[in-house]
């Protein structure tokens, strides 16, 4: 373990984070957060080059799916390199390598998509009407749920992959796209304002992947100490609804090449209520399912959402089971 209080009682503990851009600033928010929470804290840094960093141009289901930006920081942290991790939630795969697990989950940014426009659109145009694309408009993502979800609704455009942090899809949006889908979250966490040409498209459909928005700060699951340090920035409701989008995305054995979306809130009356949708990867069918449940049944919740995709034939949109090893 890491973790070290020297004569003057400063504790000093070490996070684990990738060096992109925007794990760098989420990371570092959380630290001057857990800084704050504790008198005499001080959080170190260690940088962590990830699969996903290394291969910035392969799609991610081509390198390994989910885990491609998590493994090499786990194997540092079960070694007892660092004390804790950062990751963006919707980055983490449903089961956890023994002895680690979720030690904090803080508040949620949104969890919204917004379709950016090409700011040559910004006073109307032929290939962007309003936020609608119309036909032969090139979008760029690299989530197979965007693909999926920008298909079903807008079948006649044309989707291209783009890989890269924010500013560099920023770049490559001015260069060779009319539009690209991100999450608002990250512009949030970085200060990108593009307010003028970004659109919510929660309210076209879209359904956010499972813990978007939030971030999972692991650690190893004896780590006493540590858990009690992180417990400061602890926030109950964003860990139910993830419990349940999480909950869902396991039953389904849904992984980075499964278009899924699963979002769960909590509503002032203590109840959470979950949406949820599997599609096809190239958008042509859909089938979503929405429960509302006590929120103390967040797991529950999550199963049955996907028995219930499961039973409006969801099964022939989901890849089939691993082999077992």
């Amino acid at each position: 373990m890491i973790l070290t209080t020297n004569h003057n009682s400063q504790t000093t503990v070490v996070m684990g984070t990738r060096g992109s851009p925007l794990a760098l600033a989420q990371a570092r928010q959380f630290a001057r957060q857990l800084e704050a929470a504790h008198q005499n804290l001080v959080v170190e840094e260690r940088i962590i080059r990830t699969t996903g960093d290394k291969n910035q141009t392969s799609s991610l289901p081509a390198i390994g799916g989910k885990g491609v930006f998590t493994l090499e920081i786990e194997a540092v942290l079960l070694d007892g390199s660092i004390d804790f991790a950062v990751h963006s939630l919707k980055d983490l795969p449903p089961d956890l390598p023994d002895g680690l697990i979720l030690g904090c989950i803080p508040q949620r940014e949104s969890a919204s998509d917004v379709l950016i426009i090409h700011e040559k659109y910004l006073c109307g145009g032929e290939v962007l009407e309003g936020i609608i694309p119309t036909r032969g408009a090139i979008i760029g993502t690299s989530s197979l749920r965007r693909r999926a979800m920008i298909l079903n609704m807008w079948p006649d455009v044309i989707v291209r992959d783009i890989r890269g942090n924010i500013d560099t899809r920023l770049k490559k949006l001015d260069e060779s796209f009319d539009a690209i889908i991100l999450a608002e979250a990250g512009l949030k966490r970085l200060g990108v304002d593009v307010r003028d040409r970004a659109h919510d498209l929660s309210g076209y459909g879209f359904i956010s992947a499972p813990g978007q928005g939030a971030l999972a700060i692991e650690c190893r699951q004896n780590d006493n100490r540590v858990l009690e340090l992180l417990n400061a920035l602890e926030h109950n409701a964003t860990r139910l609804a993830i419990v349940a989008e999480r909950a869902c995305m396991k039953a389904l054995g849904a992984g980075c090449s499964t278009p899924l979306g699963a979002h769960a809130m909590v509503f002032n009356t203590g109840n959470l209520f979950m949406q949820a949708v599997v599609l096809s990867p190239d958008g042509a069918e859909l089938i979503k399912a929405q429960l509302e449940d006590w929120s103390e049944n967040a797991t529950q919740l999550g199963e049955n959402i996907a028995r219930e995709l499961l039973r409006k034939g969801a099964a022939k949109l989901l890849p089939p089971p691993a082999p077992p090893s």
